[in-house]
């Protein structure tokens, strides 16, 4: 797996082994970026981040800062070499917990401008991580700035659900992948 763009295209990252962790194919990173437009100073957090390729294609785009949460240990041990590889320690910083029970953690590096989660799709369908996501999300503004976007990764037959006080912008499908991106409005009730 490579970066796709920015200042760092085409440098390898270090992908968990196993089936625990599913990365985000090229195709679907390189439409879904493309669609973000430019990333200048944005804080990013990368939710269930795995080898964290959402993140560090952020960074390479221009995005300032990267949150990844993630608990697993293959991946930790990927997303730990590739912050490495790529020298990014200044602006990544990698939080060891389960993204479900993440605010603590999460809180003291946010507010967000962008948000990626990617957990495994059985978990959106079933509100497994739907529902954590909401109680972090809490008051606009509180994890994502107004006018901040959220990236949620589920399968395509799947509808992407409503999440507290963001709005759906769009979903797309990708064969079995599914991009759904939510806006935090620019004020409350917008």
């Amino acid at each position: 797996m490579r970066i796709i763009a920015g200042e760092l295209r085409g440098r390898r990252l270090s992908v968990p082994r196993g089936r625990q962790t599913r990365p985000t194919p090229d195709r679907v990173r390189e439409a879904l970026f493309s669609a973000l437009g430019a990333l200048d100073e944005a804080r990013v957090l990368d939710l269930y981040a795995g080898s964290g390729a959402l993140g560090f294609e952020a960074l390479s785009r221009g995005a300032d800062y990267a949150v990844f949460v993630e608990h697993n240990r293959a991946a930790l041990a990927a997303l730990r070499e590739n912050v490495n590889r790529l020298a990014l320690a200044g602006r990544a910083r990698i939080l060891a917990v389960d993204a479900t029970d993440a605010l603590v953690a999460i809180r003291p590096h946010g507010p967000f401008d962008l948000i990626f989660v990617d957990p495994p799709y059985a978990h959106v369908a079933t509100g497994r991580a739907i529902r954590p996501l909401e109680r972090m999300l809490g008051a606009p503004g509180e994890l994502l700035v107004a006018g901040g976007r959220l990236i949620l990764e589920h399968a395509a037959r799947d509808h992407a659900p409503e999440l507290a006080s963001l709005r759906l912008a769009r979903s797309r499908r990708y064969g079995d992948t599914a991009v759904s991106t939510y806006e935090q409005p620019d004020r409350p009730g917008g």
